[in-house]
């Protein structure tokens, strides 16, 4: 009768132990991840710093993992003292990351110059799919034929001269890949600063190029597969990047991959409301550091409504 009563009070122990991994291993897939993303082409500027204290304390408040992926795939513009600017600056700002290129992760690498192979699976299955097409027009033709893009921050849309192009390629350099919206279809999705957001596939935004001639995959399919590989779950990134949300919400659904929520922040300007970029030399953090210029100055800055003009040196 014992042994019974052992067995079963055993048993019940080795369910709720099971039970309890179930538990625990939800709450270690439902951890919040997010990323900073920058691209070593300049230096950052406030406008970078800003965005990115948002998602270094969105991560804090979730009590996640930040992640630092150097998106340096443009080879003719990046460069290595930039890179190493990124790093110094941020640290120096305020921001910690505990996956990336200095500091290592079980998602590496963290590097998009090194990640070729993931874009080219990518790739690969969207042309599998008959998601993709070849497009050889040139930027004349495309500046002569194309739509007026919708605002400065977004680009034309394309007027689908190849769409009914088909190429059994192996490999995707030498011409642009372009991947064939679902006209009429409505995107939509939910920012957490900005609330309900929908586009229309084939009026909001074309075909857009996933690979380019030069043998360079393209923004928008680094970043999704990047973000899935890394098991992001929260994309902070500014909001001149909300429509390439819904192109990349309908790569996630070609590819069979998760959505991740997504923060899109106000983009911040001068006062004539020009939006700030890195030829802003004078408003970098690097110029600010030498400058004199504390970290929590420059957060201070950072969190402003705009920044008074500037003359640049």
């Amino acid at each position: 009768m014992r042994h019974r009563i052992w067995w079963r009070i055993l048993l019940c122990a080795r369910r709720a132990l099971r039970v309890g991994d179930r538990i625990c291993a939800m709450k270690v897939a439902g951890k919040y991840r997010g990323r900073i993303a920058p691209s070593p082409t300049g230096y950052l500027h406030l406008g970078h710093a800003r965005t990115f204290w948002r998602a270094f304390e969105r991560a804090q408040e979730n009590d996640g993992v930040l992640i630092f992926r150097n998106e340096d795939l443009d080879s003719q513009r990046c460069r290595p003292e930039f890179a190493s600017a990124m790093f110094e600056d941020l640290r120096w700002f305020g921001i910690d990351w505990q996956e990336g290129p200095d500091v290592g992760g079980a998602f590496g690498p963290y590097a998009q110059s090194a990640r070729r192979e993931f874009y080219l699976d990518a790739w690969r299955k969207l042309l599998s799919g008959g998601w993709i097409y070849p497009c050889s027009c040139s930027r004349k033709e495309l500046a002569e034929s194309a739509s007026a893009p919708h605002d400065d921050n977004d680009e034309p849309i394309y007027p689908g001269t190849c769409r009914g192009k088909r190429l059994a390629a192996e490999a995707p350099g030498g011409v642009n890949w372009r991947f064939r919206v679902p006209d009429g279809e409505r995107v939509a999705f939910e920012d957490h600063r900005m609330g309900p957001q929908s586009f229309e596939a084939g009026r909001d935004f074309g075909d857009f190029v996933v690979w380019r001639r030069d043998d360079v995959p393209a923004y928008q399919l680094a970043v999704v597969v990047d973000d899935a590989a890394m098991q992001v779950s929260e994309v902070v990134r500014g909001e001149d990047l909300l429509r390439s949300t819904a192109r990349q919400i309908l790569l996630q659904r070609a590819l069979a991959l998760p959505t991740p929520e997504y923060y899109h922040c106000a983009l911040m300007t001068d006062e004539s409301g020009v939006r700030l970029a890195k030829r802003h030399d004078a408003l970098s953090l690097r110029a600010l550091r030498l400058q004199g210029k504390l970290p929590e100055e420059v957060r201070a800055m950072a969190s402003a409504e705009f920044v008074p003009n500037r003359r640049e040196k």
